[in-house]
């Protein structure tokens, strides 16, 4: 259960994220030089969720890990603190649980499609908030045990006991997502198990725009997804904007006293306020690598 929490924590970045994507490089990768940065940094855009056999870690990406001194991700995901403060996080609170945000036919579907699909039903999981929910419904999506960029990079970096940190608190993360209303959330869930096959679908054609690293394609399939919830375009800039701005400073800082390999979900890497642009209009150079 752990792994899931983790799961559905990071998958905000990457399948809420991207809502908002659009970037002209059509790229993952880019390195960071610039005004009072002596070694280049690295940025890279990850996708949160994928099978083993879609995780690709290049050479290129692998040189930069390496030649990086440390790892940023969106949360400190090495402390030892976190595990806790995550569960505890994605618990609702004052007793509710799913059943009081459901109507009764939506939440025998969502429970039905769990017990069939993962083997559990709401009484065990209904006290989770809706984003640990949405790890479980992409579980079932994925033909596979999945794997994480993100902690992927974490243990390139461990291998030679290089610190990892985080661009976010955990509340702050939370928080964004706690613009968006739970009958918003939870209607994403409840479309998923109402149409599985659509949601695989779905899933698929985003991940291959990833995979393309064509970020505005995946920003056009997230702005018209069936199983999005909501309008998400209303919370962009909880999601998206302000994150990005208060990324800004923390990623100065730490490219200018050391190299520094940055991942985060691909969907804040584009459109006039993603990291990239804001980084440029600061006057640094943001060049992508191929």
């Amino acid at each position: 259960m752990k792994k899931l929490l983790v799961a559905g924590l990071l998958l905000s970045g990457a399948v809420v994220g991207t809502a908002g994507a659009q970037t002209k490089d059509n790229a993952l990768l880019y390195e960071l030089t610039g005004p009072g940065i002596t070694t280049p940094s690295y940025l890279y855009g990850t996708f949160h969720l994928v099978c083993p056999t879609d995780l690709a870690i290049t050479d290129v990406m692998k040189k930069a890990v390496n030649d990086s001194q440390q790892l940023y991700l969106e949360l400190d995901m090495d402390d030892p603190a976190m595990m806790g403060s995550m569960m505890k996080a994605m618990t609702m609170t004052g007793g509710k649980t799913i059943k009081d945000y459901l109507k009764p036919d939506d939440y025998t579907l969502l429970d039905t499609y769990l017990k069939q699909k993962m083997n559990m039903s709401l009484t065990q999981v209904g006290t989770m908030k809706p984003i640990a929910l949405t790890s479980l419904m992409y579980m079932t999506v994925l033909p596979c045990q999945p794997a994480s960029y993100d902690m992927t990079f974490a243990q390139m970096v461990a291998k030679d006991k290089k610190e990892v940190l985080g661009l976010e608190s955990l509340d702050a993360q939370l928080a964004a997502l706690d613009n968006i209303p739970m009958e918003e959330q939870l209607k994403g869930l409840v479309d998923m198990a109402k149409k599985p096959e659509e949601a695989k679908q779905e899933f698929n054609a985003l991940l291959a725009a990833y995979k393309a690293h064509d970020i505005a394609r995946m920003m056009t399939m997230m702005k018209s997804s069936q199983f999005s919830g909501g309008d998400f375009a209303q919370y962009e800039d909880a999601l998206l904007g302000k994150r990005n701005a208060n990324w800004i400073p923390v990623i100065e800082k730490a490219a200018k006293e050391k190299a520094t390999f940055f991942a985060f979900g691909a969907g804040h890497l584009g459109n006039d306020k993603g990291v990239v642009n804001l980084l440029r209009e600061k006057g640094y150079t943001v060049k992508a690598v191929e």
